[in-house]
């Protein structure tokens, strides 16, 4: 996360200059006001997520399953296992059909499983990012100074920048 804030920095100086000499104190006011908050939205949104996956992982909800992920993905309702077809078998076909529906009781999130992993979606981070980012909108627009194609752009450069920055890192 670092690396994405040095490079939006730099970023941001280059935008700076480019909009300054192009058109004005307006296009500068605008590419900033776009450029700053997308890229507290990113940022906030990295935080939040991060934090949530640092939680779960010292907390150690993410289950242990016995079975590796190719299996999970190739058969996901394990339906070719030896074993069980063996047991199925032997059942009839309304104790395969209860046992099924206990198993899918059983899996079912409850709103607290649910409101757990959206918290990051509801974090203050990103709330308050998205508020200055209307805010700016907003601003721009009341006074009549909103250049589109400038505040477009400059809200689109910095997930390019943090895309292109975590590419690197890994």
């Amino acid at each position: 996360m670092d690396k994405a804030i040095v490079a939006l920095l730099i970023t941001d100086i280059g935008v700076i200059l480019f909009s300054y000499f192009l058109g004005g104190s307006s296009t500068l006011l605008n590419t900033q006001i776009g450029f700053l908050t997308s890229s507290l939205v990113l940022l906030g949104s990295m935080k939040s997520y991060y934090s949530m996956v640092e939680g779960r992982l010292n907390v150690g909800s993410i289950p242990d399953d016995e079975r590796d992920t190719l299996d999970k993905l190739e058969d996901p309702y394990d339906l070719y296992d030896d074993e069980k077809q063996e047991e199925d078998k032997e059942k009839s076909l309304q104790e395969v059909v209860k046992e099924e529906r206990e198993n899918l009781k059983k899996n079912r999130r409850s709103f607290f499983d649910t409101a757990k992993d959206s918290k990051a979606a509801f974090s203050f981070y990103r709330l308050g990012a998205y508020i200055l980012l209307i805010l700016g909108f907003f601003y721009l627009n009341n006074n009549k100074i909103l250049e589109i194609p400038f505040y477009l752009i400059s809200l689109f450069i910095p997930t390019v920048v943090v895309v292109i920055s975590l590419m690197r890192k890994s």
